[in-house]
C-alpha cells in the first residue's frame, strides 16, 4: 500500500494548455461535456443526460454551501488599491453564521493583497454607496499568522451584519487562475442553483452543472437527494509546494451535515450506490465515518468535532462497517440532543487511502500537482492518468467552469 506522506508530488502531474481553462461558463449549465469512467471504460455525453448513467436506486449528496463575495478593495490616499480576501471568520465566533451577522464590528482571517502596501496601524476605509443610505466601513490590520491576518472590519450604520456589508462591499472571488475580473453573470454563474448556507470563497464547482431540468429527470427516476453543509475555503487553490507530501499543510474547512443526511446514508446500503456530487461532498463523507468511528472508540461526548489531516490513515486498520460509524454518530448526536454535526476537518485524500462512503463521485478536472488531483488518484486509481488524457484529447474544458465526469471507483 503507498503510504500517502511519501508520495512526490511531481507524480502527479500533467500538461494543461492554457487554452484548455475554461475562463467562463457555457450559456447553459447542463450542455457541459459529461465523461463517464468505469472499470478502465470511458465514454462521452451531456451533462443534461446524468441520469442516465445512473442507477434508479442511487443516493446523490450535494455541497449546500453558498459563495460569499469575499473579495473587498480598499483604495489608499495614494491611489494605490488594497486587496482584503476574506478567508474565515476568527476563531472567537462558534461558527459562520455567528460571525456573519455580527453587527457594527467582527474579526476576519484574511489574505492580504500588496500587504507591502498597508502600513502597521493604518486604517484603510471604504465608502459604499447604495440606493438607501452611504456605508463607512473601516478595516484594521490584527495580527499577522503564518498564512493569513487577522483584520477586525467596522462599519456605519452598525444595525447592518456583516453579511450585509459583504454584499455591498464584496465581490465574487473568482479562481486565480481564471485571469480576469469579476462580471456581473458571475454573481449568478458561479454559485449553484440549490445555494443556501453562506460561508465559502470558493464554489463546489460540480454542482454548477446542475439545472432544474437534471433534477426532475433524477426525480421521476426516483433518484435520492441529499444535502450536507461544507464551507469551502481558498486552500482549494493552494499548490503543493512540498517535494513531499508530508511536509504539505493540509486546509482546513468546517462542515455541518443534519440528522436525516446521516439517517439516509445509514439505511442505504449495496443495493443503494452513495454518489458524492463533488470533492467537496466526498471530504465531508470520508471524514463523517472517521468521526463516527472516534466517537465509537473515545465515547466522546464533546459538542466539537475536528479530524487532524493523517488522523484517518493511523486508524485505517480500525475494523468498523458504514452501519457502525453512523450508528455511533447517530447515537452521539442523541446524547448531546444535536439536530447536525458540526465538525472541522483537515482530510486530505490521497493514493493510499481507501474510500469507505461513495461508489461514484461527480466532479470536474482539476489543476495539474493539487490536493483535489490526488483525490482523484485516490478514487479512481492510475486511470486517472486514462481519464485526464482523454479529456484534453477529446477537448473538455478544465477548471472551475469547465466539463464534468461521473467516475466510478
Amino acid at each position: 500500500m503507498t503510504d500517502p506522506r511519501l508520495i512526490n508530488i511531481l507524480e502527479y502531474d500533467y500538461n494543461l494548455p492554457p487554452e484548455r481553462i475554461a475562463r467562463y461558463p457555457l450559456e447553459e449549465r447542463d450542455s457541459s461535456q459529461l465523461l463517464i469512467y468505469r472499470e478502465g471504460n470511458i465514454q462521452k455525453d451531456i451533462f443534461r443526460n446524468l441520469s442516465r448513467y445512473l442507477p434508479e436506486n442511487a443516493l446523490l449528496i450535494f455541497n449546500n454551501t453558498k459563495v460569499i463575495p469575499a473579495r473587498i478593495y480598499f483604495r489608499k490616499p495614494t491611489g494605490a488599491t488594497v486587496e482584503i480576501f476574506c478567508l474565515e471568520p476568527d476563531t472567537c465566533y462558534a461558527d459562520y453564521s455567528e460571525a456573519l451577522l455580527q453587527k457594527g464590528r467582527v474579526l476576519w482571517q484574511c489574505m492580504i493583497g500588496k500587504a507591502s502596501k498597508w502600513k502597521h496601524g493604518q486604517v484603510l476605509t471604504k465608502k459604499i454607496e447604495t440606493a438607501s443610505f452611504p456605508i463607512q466601513l473601516s478595516a484594521s490590520f490584527v495580527q499577522k499568522k503564518e498564512d493569513s491576518f487577522t483584520i477586525e472590519f467596522r462599519w456605519k450604520p452598525d444595525d447592518l451584519c456583516f453579511a450585509e456589508i459583504l454584499q455591498y462591499a464584496g465581490s465574487t472571488p473568482l479562481p486565480p487562475y481564471l485571469r480576469r475580473k469579476e462580471e456581473d453573470a458571475d454573481k449568478d454563474r458561479y454559485q449553484t442553483l440549490y445555494a443556501r448556507y453562506e460561508g465559502s470563497v470558493a464554489a463546489p464547482t460540480a454542482g454548477l452543472h446542475f439545472t432544474k431540468r437534471v433534477f426532475d429527470d433524477l426525480k421521476q427516476k426516483q433518484i435520492e437527494c441529499q444535502f450536507l453543509t461544507l464551507h469551502v475555503g481558498a486552500g482549494t487553490f493552494k499548490p503543493v509546494k512540498a517535494k513531499y507530501l508530508i511536509d504539505h499543510q493540509m486546509h482546513a474547512e468546517w462542515f455541518e451535515v443534519k440528522k436525516e443526511v446521516i439517517e439516509a446514508l445509514y439505511h442505504a446500503s449495496r443495493e443503494q450506490p452513495v454518489v458524492s456530487v463533488g470533492t467537496t461532498s466526498l471530504r465531508t463523507l470520508e471524514s463523517l465515518y472517521w468521526l463516527g468511528i472516534v466517537c465509537r472508540r473515545k465515547k466522546i461526548r464533546d459538542t466539537f468535532l475536528s479530524l487532524s489531516q493523517w488522523e484517518a490513515y493511523d486508524l485505517q486498520n480500525e475494523h468498523c462497517s458504514l452501519k457502525a460509524s453512523w450508528e455511533a454518530l447517530l447515537e452521539y448526536m442523541s446524547y448531546n440532543g444535536l439536530e447536525a454535526i458540526r465538525a472541522k476537518t483537515e482530510l486530505l485524500i490521497a493514493p493510499g487511502y481507501t474510500i469507505r462512503v461513495a461508489h461514484g463521485l461527480i466532479t470536474n478536472f482539476h489543476q495539474p500537482q493539487s490536493t483535489l488531483l490526488l483525490l482523484i488518484a485516490a478514487f479512481i486509481g492510475k486511470d486517472w492518468k486514462k481519464v485526464y488524457e482523454y479529456a484534453l484529447t477529446n477537448q473538455f474544458r478544465f477548471l472551475s467552469y469547465g466539463d464534468s465526469s461521473l467516475l466510478w471507483r
